[in-house]
């Protein structure tokens, strides 16, 4: 990563330690500052800014509303992780865990506030940010919902599956960049192009998340490989593999996806073999690089000097190229 993205990720970083979200009751505001301290990317604030410049320099303007896009992030992982029962986040106790499933619970609602609070500092569009915002929420929520129903199902196709990634993942990165471009009194059209190439770099990224998974380095993965495989959830490579498998493939399949009692490690490695008796791999692959071909396509399309764009391409290659 270039030392400007790193410089920016420090405002970023910086601007939320400024953040003053309350002070009592503490068990409501504590929890807050405890998940928005527990670090990550801070992609889609990143994106914001990004756009931002490409039409103008003075991004320091809007920086409240870049953070409210990742408080708003922030946010839904909090309630995620209590429907998903997790006990972990980036490494530490989710805060239902640490605290309660009621207390993370409000808190979180909390930091939807905030983040409404954030973005009514917009001078310009206001009233289309926010507009925007809400519908890139409940499509958040909509895509939670389809993970949590797909979950009762024996399978889903292909279209179901990259509609649910559009909506719970890769519509925040699409707004993240549109919100930039906003801010900055860009065209209508060079905004809604930033959204969907938002949107089709976001699907292709959690296509990349699923074959690391399975085909990662473990050194270099951070967590453990395979892990998909062991919860039976439900990836591109499952469902694909799902979609595939002749007769013996599709029991042996079903035998680990169905079994309560199993040595971990050889039920990932049975079921790797089957994808790769399958080339899963590399249709996963072919997918995940068509999406990042039609987002490229449509940022090359975006009247503007190609210099510009420069930070924005060079900070997406390097989130395709990572390998964890």
């Amino acid at each position: 990563m270039t030392s400007d993205l790193q410089q920016l990720i420090q405002q970023i970083n910086h601007k939320l330690e400024e953040q003053q979200f309350g002070e009592a009751p503490k068990t409501l505001y504590d929890p807050i500052d405890y998940i928005m301290s527990l670090g990550g990317k801070r992609l889609r604030p990143l994106l914001v800014i990004l756009a931002y410049r490409l039409f103008k320099e003075d991004h320091e303007k809007i920086l409240d509303q870049a953070i409210a896009v990742e408080v708003f992030h922030n946010f839904t992982l909090m309630h995620d992780d209590i429907m998903d029962q997790a006990p972990l986040r980036r490494g530490k106790p989710t805060v239902h865990k640490k605290w309660s499933e009621n207390v993370a619970i409000l808190s979180g609602d909390v930091m939807l506030v905030k983040a409404y609070d954030l973005l009514l500092g917009t001078d310009t569009n206001l009233k289309q940010v926010i507009k925007d915002f809400n519908t890139c929420a409940a499509g958040v929520c909509e895509g939670q919902q389809f993970d949590m129903n797909f979950e009762e199902l024996p399978t889903v196709s292909e279209a179901e599956y990259i509609n649910m990634i559009r909506l719970k993942t890769a519509v925040l990165l699409g707004f993240s960049l549109k919100l930039g471009a906003m801010l900055a009194g860009a065209p209508e059209n060079a905004s809604n192009a930033l959204y969907q190439f938002g949107v089709d770099i976001g699907i292709g990224f959690q296509l990349k998340d699923d074959l690391l998974d399975v085909y990662a380095d473990q050194e270099k993965f951070g967590k453990q490989v395979g892990g998909d495989i062991i919860s039976n959830k439900k990836t591109y490579l499952l469902l694909k593999a799902l979609e595939l498998a002749n007769t013996q493939q599709a029991e042996q399949l079903r035998f680990w996806i169905n079994s309560t009692s199993f040595n971990p490690e050889e039920k990932v490695e049975v079921v790797k073999s089957i994808y790769n008796e399958l080339g899963i791999e590399e249709l996963t692959l072919n997918k995940m690089n068509d999406f990042f071909e039609k987002g490229f396509n449509g940022l090359n399309k975006i009247s503007l000097d190609e210099e510009k764009k420069k930070p924005l391409i060079e900070f997406t290659n390097y989130l395709i190229n990572r390998e964890n």
